[in-house]
């Protein structure tokens, strides 16, 4: 494969790369090295590409694997929501204002979840992952997925619930 069709391959999904190293990651510049890191990888497998069923599954695993490997290295934990992506441009002051202060606290929520159910969650609900992609990505069945996911946004449910609610049930 040449680099025209090897760019052609992988600029499908290369942004969801990126958005998934820096949901890991934080850092922009992270995200970029670890998108970088993955499409290298990529450019060294091309010869046995078209071999894999779904070619993001398999970039999207390596970007999981790179990202946690480079925070067990840093010992960091932290996600973080990008509002820029789900902003309402026409929106008023104070919605602007108000949608701010509820991604920051589905943030909060996020951070306080396992890490396994906070790639989920970033996969599927933000990415837009298929659940056997998700699967093939974190190594686990189907149903799993969707348990953990579930179990995810019951507790970012039940936090948001309670903190509209100021702690009062």
């Amino acid at each position: 494969m040449n680099q025209n069709e090897f760019v052609q391959r992988v600029a499908p999904f290369k942004d969801k790369v990126f958005r998934l190293a820096k949901r890991l990651l934080l850092s922009t510049e992270e995200a970029e090295d670890a998108t970088q890191e993955v499409l290298v990888k990529l450019w060294h497998k091309n010869e046995i590409l078209d071999s894999f069923s779904s070619l993001e599954a398999f970039a999207m695993t390596i970007t999981k694997n790179y990202c946690l490997d480079q925070l067990k290295s840093k010992r960091s934990s932290h996600f973080k929501v990008i509002v820029e992506d789900y902003a309402d441009r026409s929106a008023s002051a104070y919605q602007k204002a108000e949608d701010l202060d509820s991604w920051s606290w589905v943030e909060k929520s996020i951070n306080g979840l396992p890490e396994q159910q906070r790639v989920i969650i970033q996969m599927r609900d933000i990415e837009q992952c298929e659940f056997e992609d998700i699967a093939k990505v974190l190594e686990m069945n189907e149903t799993a997925v969707r348990v953990a996911l579930s179990r995810a946004r019951k507790t970012i449910r039940e936090f948001m619930i309670k903190t509209h609610n100021h702690g009062i049930e």
